[in-house]
């Protein structure tokens, strides 16, 4: 341009640079100093780039980085999430390592100098992850009638989008079953049962919950079923219990009438049985007899108690004598055991009851020689 100034009425970045000015008349021309003319601005032309380019799996790293023109050059970097009101991080490059379905989304960094700040455009993060969160919705959701229509939906997380839907009846693969919704037409009671669905695509597969539909009818008889079943064990442990009991109750009365009669005979009161023996024979002689009751036998028996307490019990016989004639002697000895092992006494006392005998001295009138018996011990 010509002219003794130039006028810059819009300065740009684009103006930086150097400029010289030329002067020129009749007697000749001279030109002046070069000048350089630096132009300061805010950034601008940012962009975001992403590394690696190709596709992110969950799991793996990403780095994202922040490029802009300024003058002066930028001095802050700040990265942002779409949506996300808070800073994710700062610096011209962020990174993130083992990245996970929930850091997809769109990225963009903003850029400031001291004259000012710009936002870059958006780059968008694409994680790549199997299916998750898979589950099964059941229509209608109200009580379902027998003949009537179910429609079961299978819904997943995933990215890429599932491309596979595979359907299961009581852990059994339906043929038929490979869409994203399962229709039943005429939904009978044989039906019923468990169904749950299993989402494919490119990076893996997962099941989904299992869902119980039934016919609330038969619902009610497995429960009246199931209820019966468990009032019929409680009677059952109910008259088991009872049965215990009324045996172990019987089985102490028993012990204590036991007891009862040990103590009965273990009485420490003696008892004295007098019994006087006659013959049948006229009143004389038996006065005669009467006379004659100075051989008198006295018969000692003892009875072990449970703690060894001796209770003698004497009992005096008279025998009537019808003629004074030499007399055998008949001597008879009987030991007596404790009655059951509940009472049975301990070795020691055992050794002490040894002595629990008795003795019965029993008079005889002596016969004819040839007719004398023999003196029997046992």
């Amino acid at each position: 341009m010509t002219g003794p100034q130039h006028v810059f009425k819009q300065i740009q970045s684009s103006d930086s640079g150097e400029y010289h000015c030329e002067a020129q008349n009749e007697m000749g021309t001279d030109m002046s100093r070069t000048i350089n003319m630096d132009v300061k601005y805010t950034p601008k032309n940012n962009s975001v780039s992403v590394s690696p380019s190709r596709e992110i799996v969950e799991g793996g790293s990403v780095t994202l980085t922040c490029s802009s023109d300024a003058n002066p050059p930028v001095d802050k970097y700040t990265w942002y999430q779409k949506n996300v009101t808070s800073p994710k991080a700062s610096g011209q490059s962020y990174s993130i390592t083992n990245i996970i379905s929930e850091d997809r989304g769109e990225y963009y960094c903003e850029a400031e100098n001291k004259y000012g700040r710009l936002n870059s455009s958006s780059v968008s993060v694409d994680v790549q992850y199997g299916p998750k969160n898979t589950s099964v919705s059941v229509s209608p959701s109200g009580g379902i009638v027998e003949g009537s229509s179910v429609t079961l939906t299978c819904s997943s997380d995933a990215n890429p989008p599932v491309d596979k839907y595979t359907w299961y009846f009581q852990n059994e693969t339906f043929l038929n079953g490979c869409g994203q919704m399962y229709n039943i037409s005429n939904f009978k009671s044989k039906d019923s049962g468990h169904y749950h669905c299993e989402a494919w695509n490119r990076r893996g597969s997962r099941n989904s919950t299992a869902v119980m539909i039934i016919i609330p009818g038969k619902q009610t008889s497995v429960l009246t079923t199931a209820v019966g079943i468990i009032v019929v064990v409680l009677v059952l442990i109910l008259c088991f219990s009872g049965l215990m009991w009324f045996r172990k109750k019987a089985s102490k009365s028993t012990s204590d009438t036991r007891d009862t009669s040990e103590n009965v005979q273990g009485d420490s009161s003696p008892v004295y049985e007098n019994v006087s023996s006659m013959t049948m024979a006229p009143t004389a002689a038996q006065t005669a007899a009467t006379d004659d009751q100075d051989d008198v036998h006295y018969s000692s028996v003892h009875f072990s108690h449970s703690k060894n307490q001796e209770v003698p019990l004497y009992s005096t016989v008279q025998l009537c004598k019808p003629q004074k004639q030499e007399e055998d002697v008949q001597y008879d000895t009987v030991k007596f055991n404790l009655p059951s092992a509940a009472t049975r006494p301990t070795a020691a006392q055992a050794a002490e009851e040894d002595s629990s005998e008795i003795y019965s001295r029993v008079n005889k009138p002596r016969r004819p020689e040839h007719n004398k018996p023999r003196t029997k011990k046992t």
